[in-house]
């Protein structure tokens, strides 16, 4: 990976160019506040020290989500990157996500912000491949595990009317299809890694050979030689390894699913906490098929439908008010991580690439 092409890959995450996409996403969020909020329904909304306290818990389940993704890195990298170093990995990782469709994410670009932190290239891939495995494989355990406890019916139906068997069967659908592409790439990335990385790579490039996908078989070959080169790597790990590395994964993901547990309960009296985690695991599942830059846009009207049979209000207002819970989601879970990375992309480019350059010179 040369000098030149990490800093063409990490210039293109520039705010000012990010920024048209990222106001479409806005956009759709304006327009649902326009036609689903008014006056009368935040009149239901009380702001407390009891609402308070569960938004600054909310926070703190972000933090607590953050905080378990910098463990898990230090895990992966064995501790050469420091609680510096991975935070600002963290950062710059959630800053890419947050500015691209769902469909892309940020581990193309992440493992030039880790190896800038002194891991080897092969290692960097390494640990980037072992993340989204991880990542992954929560969702895929965790999916049929809610269902069972749940259930279908009740998971994907609402109370709202005109929201029954219709939306029943939309929702069962687009998660089906985000579930599967979930699957699909940890059995690939698993039989990869762990099984026969050589044969991973050859269906890549023959999948990659068809007419539609043609333009993508450079990125194929090399997404087939980043497992054949990170697989002996990760071959190398103990079982003990792998546990740590997946109770910071859980634990990491399930804080950040109940951030909206703790924004509900900042305002009204809820009971089923299992039924809004599992909904919202739903709804990131679902996101996976969005095209708009971290699923905004998206990820409010799903959830927003999607928790307004928990919320104790008149029928009337619920689809207003479960909205506004949305919103408040998306600036504790989303926004902070565009902010916080247009805060440090520019310094970390300045001291990685510039500087980096002139000492060489």
């Amino acid at each position: 990976m040369s000098e030149e092409k990490d800093f063409e890959l990490v210039r293109k995450l520039n705010p000012a160019k990010i920024i048209i996409p990222v106001l479409i996403g806005l956009a759709v969020v304006a327009w649902l506040i326009s036609r689903e909020i008014n006056r009368e329904m935040l009149s239901h909304l009380h702001l407390t020290w009891k609402s308070a306290f569960w938004l600054f818990i909310a926070v703190c389940f972000m933090i607590g989500r953050d905080l378990g993704y910098m463990i898990r890195i230090r895990i992966l990298s064995e501790k050469d990157l420091a609680w510096r170093q991975a935070f600002k990995v963290v950062m710059l990782w959630e800053f890419t996500s947050a500015i691209t469709p769902s469909t892309v994410g940020g581990t193309a670009v992440a493992v030039v912000f880790i190896h800038k932190e002194g891991i080897s290239v092969g290692r960097s891939t390494s640990i980037v491949l072992a993340t989204s495995f991880l990542d992954e494989l929560y969702f895929v355990i965790m999916f049929p595990l809610v269902l069972l406890i749940v259930g279908k019916d009740v998971l994907f139906t609402t109370s709202l009317q005109g929201t029954g068997p219709a939306l029943l069967n939309n929702l069962v659908i687009v998660a089906v299809i985000g579930y599967s592409i979930i699957l699909a790439w940890v059995l690939l990335i698993g039989y990869g890694l762990f099984i026969d990385p050589e044969k991973i790579r050859k269906i890549l490039v023959w999948i990659f050979r068809l007419p539609l996908l043609r333009k993508w078989k450079a990125s194929a070959e090399k997404a087939g030689d980043d497992i054949i080169s990170s697989s002996g790597e990760l071959k190398r790990k103990s079982a003990f390894f792998w546990v740590k590395a997946f109770t910071a994964t859980f634990l990491s993901w399930t804080s950040r699913y109940f951030v909206i547990n703790a924004i509900l309960v900042a305002f009204f009296s809820i009971r089923d906490h299992m039924l809004i985690f599992a909904r919202q695991l739903i709804t990131w599942i679902m996101m996976i098929i969005s095209p708009t830059p971290g699923g905004s846009g998206f990820a409010e009207v799903i959830l927003g439908r999607y928790i307004t049979d928990v919320i104790p209000a008149d029928p009337v207002h619920t689809m207003g008010l479960a909205l506004a819970m949305t919103i408040i989601w998306r600036m504790i879970s989303y926004y902070p991580y565009f902010i916080i990375g247009s805060i440090i992309l520019p310094g970390w480019i300045q001291r990685k690439f510039v500087k980096h350059s002139r000492k060489k010179k």
